[in-house]
């Protein structure tokens, strides 16, 4: 099952990472005039700590440390990243090629945010901690 309290977890860590990646994000990329790739990967890059921790111990449970864990976890979060922004910017760019360019790029951080949420989820509840029920 995929929607039950391990997914209620894992979206309450998402919460916490996310309401501090993307202000760093939106910061970067409005305010100090990083492009697109940079601001997007400072989030992640800035988050991905605190996320193994969070999801490690709280959302799945699990106090191991094998190194495949942790390599399955740097390679899912990369994975993920250069999925979700990359299928997002020419996806929106299509979408709204007459907007502005910083109305196209915000609106693709938005949705990179949703794609990534989605495919760092599936990575990491059937790969990186398969098998781990959260309880």
């Amino acid at each position: 099952m995929i929607f039950d309290r391990v997914f209620l977890k894992f979206i309450l860590v998402g919460l916490i990472n996310t309401l501090a990646g993307s202000a760093l994000m939106f910061l970067l990329y409005n305010i100090a005039g990083l492009g697109y790739w940079v601001s997007s990967a400072a989030n992640y890059a800035a988050g991905s700590v605190l996320s193994f921790f969070l999801n490690k111990y709280f959302t799945f449970n699990t106090r191991q440390w094998p190194a495949f864990m942790v390599i399955a976890f740097a390679v899912n979060i990369a994975a993920a990243y250069f999925a979700a922004y990359g299928i997002a910017k020419p996806a929106v760019n299509m979408l709204l090629r007459q907007a502005p360019q910083n109305i196209r790029e915000n609106t693709a951080l938005v949705t990179g945010m949703c794609l990534f949420t989605g495919i760092n989820y599936m990575g990491q509840r059937f790969v990186v901690f398969k098998g781990k029920t959260g309880g």
